[in-house]
């Protein structure tokens, strides 16, 4: 997998840096600008973990190395201590299912863009087999990257049962796990919970997505219930698109045992002579503020090294699919492009339903896998879209879904052994009935899913955004490409074969936007993100629900890849009446878009959307590029929720502030804000203003300190004409440093 890299903070001990040391112990220091990590490297012995927290500094380090107390296994393998979880285990081919490993050397590498990596190798003492494990670093990001490698040098094959990415120790205390859970259209919910005894383990075993049920993400908070600004707190995200697990372990020692890495159920991979089988990155943060600190954290980290373009302002879009569904065609299609360069927006996605020939694309049901426009909807195809959005001065975009097939499609009968089905055995159907994944361990079939891309952008150059959808699960097992013995390889090179593909799109084409949409938010995760620009959060458009969605997303995803959308009233998937007002102060907090039939809507919404789009764009840097602060939690149960971007350099903020319930004399709380220049002063305008009177605080200037110690005062109510008086409420505030 390839992820953008730059320079790091990089200390290694001399001594440990050479191939072979003496036998003695051996510090490996592996140090961002804020954090630390130590191991003790001696040869001939098992790599130990001593210490991850804050940045040590030379006296502490080596009173760190030489004090010989807290120390454990820092990648545990299984069989010479059986009784305790392990990160990796394996059968030889002589039937041995233990591992005996101590370090050969350690070395440290550059890479093209900067970054630098340590790699510790051990070897097993008795086996040909080695284990590389590997801390990646970069010069601006509080952030470790660790993976593990397995290499075969014998001559048989080595069956791996257990391969995880990484193991870190926590030392127990009052220690609280922040995780997030859902179900397709409430995805992104947060939980915390205190570390207890025994296991806790958050999986996915969906097979092509991995982020409706859980995330491959978590926080430890070390001080107690997690706090947003103070606190020890340590977070971890695996990078990978396809199933996970994660394991806590808590027994009778003194540690929280902490295993990531690729979920091994029914994925026994064999080893084959020669071969080297590299696990994906864990992702190491830690801050001592609190939970908002490693979320910065992880969002300059992803922006400047994770995320594609993540460091490029996003474009304001409307897409086609909850205005017209499959109802295609070209007449449709232009009014929908003239009303979103109306209102100030730059770019129109044609969402599903625009392709078949034999099959029209009509419904759920027919033609994926047939990438041909429908010419009875759209006369003049793609090009003739791409002309009208160019009069309009605006870009097009376009909807595929490149890894399914539906059974009634060309595609299909002519190539039924390239889906995802076990010998002997009928294909299972998911989604409308005939929907079928196809095998992405296939050559043939990366390929195909190559050339979609390929020949759209080959005919069409203009197109400047793809909507890249998978809304299907891998349903039943079995490979029709991969041999009778490697069948349990499937789900592993699924993903393989994925990151293949990615990879050769982007080669290709680098500049092109590509959205990750997986019945919503299944594909929300750090393993995907180096080739997609962004992810659709939640196919749930309820701007209600969106603000708990979004705050459990924004744990660990910057504003620039949350795609968040203005929808109609009733919202289709609740049928809640929610006001225009609302809907726009949340989709502004992330990367702002619309989800609607405009020409439903009144001259006056149209206005009021348009000036919206227009005082986004005013704010789109500090949003989509500036550090998150969550200020008030949904969860929390107060009747409000509230959160604020605030530019590096703090010369401007934008605060959102949302009533989420009606009740009469709520007695919400006053938001004290964050992040701020507690000595400049700043200057308040609210954006998206429908009261017939300025707030109080218009146009006046506050010190930081006096902010973040007081805020201000946000009405219950909008100030607006009797009859536009609803139950619903919210602010946004642009702060500008005088």
């Amino acid at each position: 997998m390839t992820s953008k890299c730059s320079k790091t903070v990089l200390a290694v001990a001399a001594a440990a840096m050479a191939a072979m040391a003496p036998a003695q112990a051996e510090t490996v220091h592996v140090a961002t600008s804020g954090t630390s990590l130590v191991l003790d490297a001696t040869e001939g012995q098992p790599l130990k973990f001593v210490y991850y927290g804050d940045r040590l500094g030379a006296a502490d380090l080596a009173a760190v190395a030489g004090e010989g107390a807290w120390t454990t296994d820092a990648y545990p393998v299984y069989g010479m201590t059986a009784h305790r979880e392990t990160a990796m285990s394996v059968t030889h081919p002589d039937g041995n299912m233990t591992l005996d490993m101590g370090v050969t050397g350690v070395r440290e590498s550059v890479g093209e863009d900067g970054s630098r990596t340590v790699t510790v190798a051990m070897t097993d003492k008795h086996y040909p087999f080695d284990i590389e494990v590997n801390y990646r670093t970069y010069a601006d990001a509080d952030v470790i990257e660790t993976w593990a490698e397995a290499v075969n040098r014998g001559k048989g094959t080595v069956q791996l049962r257990e391969y995880a990415s990484a193991f870190l120790p926590i030392r127990r205390s009052d220690v609280h796990l922040t995780s997030l859970y859902g179900t397709w259209a409430n995805e992104g919910r947060v939980e915390e919970r205190p570390l207890q005894h025994g296991m806790t383990v958050i999986k996915n075993k969906d097979g092509a997505r991995n982020s409706h049920t859980a995330h491959a993400e978590v926080m430890f908070s070390l001080d107690g219930p997690a706090d947003e600004q103070h606190g020890r707190t340590i977070g971890a995200a695996l990078c990978y698109s396809g199933n996970y697990r994660l394991r806590i372990d808590t027994g009778d020692s003194d540690i929280h045992e902490f295993y990531a890495g690729i979920n091994e159920d029914n994925s026994t991979y064999n080893l084959k002579k020669g071969e080297r089988f590299a696990t994906p990155p864990l992702a190491l943060t830690y801050s001592s503020e609190g939970k908002g600190g490693v979320s910065r954290n992880f969002h300059s980290w992803g922006r400047n090294h994770r995320l594609a373009h993540g460091t490029e302002l996003r474009k304001i879009l409307l897409n086609s699919w909850e205005g017209v569904y499959f109802d295609i065609n070209e007449e449709g299609m232009a009014q929908m492009m003239a009303d979103i360069a109306g209102m100030g927006g730059e770019l129109f996605v044609m969402d599903d339903g625009w392709f078949g020939t034999k099959y029209p694309r009509n419904n759920d049901s027919t033609s994926l896998g047939d990438w041909t426009v429908d010419t009875r909807k759209l006369p003049s195809g793609i090009a003739g879209l791409c002309a009208t959005a160019k009069k309009n001065g605006i870009r097009f975009g376009i909807w595929i879904e490149p890894e399914m097939v539906n059974s009634q499609s060309e595609l299909y009968e002519a190539h039924p052994e390239y889906i995802i089905k076990p010998t002997n055995r009928e294909p299972v159907m998911g989604r409308g009935g005939t929907q079928m994944v196809l095998d992405m361990a296939n050559p043939k079939v990366q390929d195909l899913v190559f050339h979609v891309v390929d020949t759209l952008m080959t005919k069409y150059p203009e197109i400047d955004y793809i909507k890249w959808d998978s809304n299907a699960p891998v349903m039943n097992h079995g490979s029709q490409y991969l041999s009778a013995d490697n069948q349990s390889h499937l789900l592993v090179d699924y993903h393989r074969g994925f990151a293949k593909t990615l990879d050769r799109i982007r080669a290709k084409y680098p500049d092109v936007t590509i959205q990750a949409c997986a019945s919503g938010g299944g594909r929300a995760n750090w393993g995907v993100l180096p080739w997609f620009d962004e992810f659709w959060v939640s196919d749930n458009t309820d701007a209600v629900q969106r603000v708990y969605m979004q705050w459990g997303t924004s744990h660990f995803f910057p504003a620039v890849a949350m795609a968040s959308h203005i929808s109609a009233a009733p919202n289709h998937q609740t049928q809640r009446v929610i006001p225009l007002k609302f809907r726009t102060d949340v989709a502004m907090s992330g990367r702002l878009g619309m989800e609607i039939q405009p020409k439903n809507m009144t001259d006056e919404e149209k206005e009021q959307c348009r000036k919206a789009i227009a005082e986004y764009k005013t704010v789109r840097p500090v949003v989509q590029q500036g550090d998150l602060y969550r200020l008030l939690s949904p969860y929390d149960g107060k009747g409000a929720a509230s959160l604020m971007y605030v530019a590096p350099d703090k010369s401007e903020a934008v605060f959102f502030w949302w009533r989420l319930d009606n009740d009469v004399n709520p007695q919400l709380p006053r938001v004290t804000m964050a992040g701020l220049d507690p000595e400049a002063s700043y200057t308040v305008q609210e954006l998206n203003r429908i009261d017939v009177k300025p707030l109080p605080v218009e146009g006046k200037s506050y010190t930081g300190r006096y902010l973040m110690s007081n805020g201000l005062e946000m009405p219950e109510q909008h100030d607006v004409e009797w009859h536009k008086k609803n139950d619903y409420s919210s602010r946004v505030l642009r702060l500008v440093k005088k």
